[in-house]
């Protein structure tokens, strides 16, 4: 639609001498007024444009790093490692050390080392003390032979492994140097989606490189790590690349709020998702490696996993959330603290749990022996639980197991025949009874990932010790919505959800 000049004159006229007081002391509406009516117009029209508080201005613009840079450069490093590594066979330098050994009069290797050869790798890290303390990732000098710091100043010192922790990816070693500058940290736990964060490292070996980015979101659990996850990831969009690893991640205000440690990439390059360790939680781990040069977990001893929306509707939860117990390890504190199986626990110490992954991740950080008390619901009702932490066996051993959520189907077709005494006798899970699918078709069970072969020890919160209390329950069963089902496979219990139509 063609708009007319006198409209556009009209249109702009009206809203701008609403402030008289503002126009004139422009000082130049009369000569404005004099101006062709299109051009009037148009400068009018721009002025309201141009005059922008300073306050709009500030806030449009982005971030200055420079000084957080400069205040923060010297409290980084840049780590090189070096690890000798057999030499393979059927490999070129092989093949030269053997040609080298037969030319020897005695047949002996020419050096100890003529079976290895030297591998290097490069990460970061950051001076937590000015006593030679330095943080950084576990994997940046697991199995090094000899490690060697750089600092910005371009000084080197040989450093010393104080103490390193698989299951956290964070490790503390040592070099004897002064001048030194530590960082300050941060609280993480007050970190916020959406604020900005620089990162500095050194990609790909080029030392002291800076990159910014946001915090793109928080509790991530990252599935590579195993069974059990004991790092609630910070996730970041900065550019994180191979070298970056064990370098530091700042807030706007020059602190440590996270230790970078992954990158999610198909190509071994950064695809803006990168990961975190929280300083809360690594400072946690150093303050153990410090002490002892190993770290004490807490255990729950319980099998958990996500609660989906199939789940919070079989068991009357407002909405998904928590941790649901699918099985309570015989003997574990859980266990002596009154947990049971499909107990979902919705807090732990006073900390609301969203995601399975927060709990491992918080019991982990409490002392063995220490109380603490579980949200949990059961039944419908809230309780409180007290429980006294135990203690994580081995690194190789996880307080919690996290497993994704079962597939759900939309009917039930099953067949079922009662166990025998041998059967019964084989685990704890089926001392009292239960029904073993016979056959499986197209349904409910089949689309939830049940197995022929599975026992079924409950249906619908009622427990079943053979055939006819089977045939009762799906009696009662509603025409449709979400049932919970639990059964036994390989000794072990687990619980499913089927849903009806």
């Amino acid at each position: 639609m063609l708009i007319k000049s006198t409209d556009l004159l009209h249109f702009d006229f009206n809203r701008t001498l609403k402030s008289k007081i503002y126009l004139q002391t422009m000082g130049w509406i009369p000569a404005v007024l004099r101006l062709p009516r299109i051009a009037a117009a148009v400068l009018i029209s721009l002025s309201m444009f141009l005059v922008v508080p300073p306050t709009a201005q500030a806030q449009r613009g982005l971030p200055d790093f420079a000084d957080l840079v400069e205040a923060n450069a010297a409290t980084i490093v840049n780590i090189t490692t070096v690890q000798r590594v057999p030499v393979r066979s059927g490999s070129q330098q092989g093949d030269i050390e053997e040609l080298l050994r037969q030319l020897r009069p005695d047949g002996l290797p020419i050096d100890p080392d003529a079976q290895t050869r030297p591998r290097g790798g490069v990460g970061s890290g950051f001076i937590m003390s000015s006593d030679g303390y330095i943080i950084t990732n576990h994997h940046v000098v697991a199995n090094a032979d000899s490690i060697t710091v750089t600092l910005t100043d371009r000084r080197e010192f040989p450093a010393q492994v104080i103490g390193s922790d698989e299951l956290s990816d964070v490790a503390l070693i040592k070099i004897e140097a002064s001048g030194l500058r530590p960082v300050k940290f941060g609280d993480s736990e007050k970190v916020r989606v959406g604020e900005w964060v620089l990162a500095i490292g050194s990609p790909f070996g080029l030392e002291f490189s800076a990159a910014a980015g946001i915090v793109s979101a928080k509790s991530r659990n990252v599935p590579s790590r195993g069974p059990a996850n004991y790092v609630s990831f910070i996730q970041t969009d900065v550019a994180i690349n191979q070298g970056n690893s064990g370098g530091p991640l700042f807030n706007l205000d020059g602190e440590v709020i996270g230790i970078n440690s992954q990158i999610l990439s198909s190509t071994g390059g950064s695809n803006g998702i990168s990961f975190a360790i929280p300083s809360n939680m690594a400072l946690n781990v150093v303050e153990q490696l410090r002490e002892s040069g190993a770290v004490s977990r807490g255990l729950l001893g319980v099998l958990i996993k996500d609660v989906d929306n199939a789940l919070a509707q079989a068991f009357n939860l407002d909405r998904p959330r928590g941790a649901f117990v699918d099985e309570v390890q015989p003997g574990s504190p859980a266990e002596q603290a009154g947990v049971l199986n499909n107990d979902i626990i919705l807090a732990f110490n006073g900390i609301q749990i969203e995601q399975s992954s927060q709990l491992p991740f918080y019991v982990g950080q409490v002392r063995p022996g220490t109380s603490a008390e579980l949200n949990v619901l059961r039944d419908g009702n809230m309780i409180r639980l007290p429980v006294v932490v135990g203690s994580l066996p081995g690194a190789d051993q996880a307080a919690t197991d996290t497993r994704p959520a079962t597939p759900r189907g939309n009917s039930l077709a099953l067949t079922v025949q009662n166990i025998d005494a041998d059967m019964r006798s084989s685990s704890p899970a089926l001392s009292n009874g239960g029904v073993i699918i016979d056959q499986l078709r197209d349904g409910p069970a089949r689309a939830a990932g049940l197995a022929s072969g599975d026992v079924i020890v409950s249906l619908n919160h009622q427990a079943i010790q053979n055939v006819d209390d089977f045939n009762r329950v799906i009696e009662e069963l509603p025409a449709q919505g979400f049932v919970p089902i639990r059964v036994v496979r390989d000794g072990r219990g687990t619980t499913l959800v089927l849903e009806l139509r």
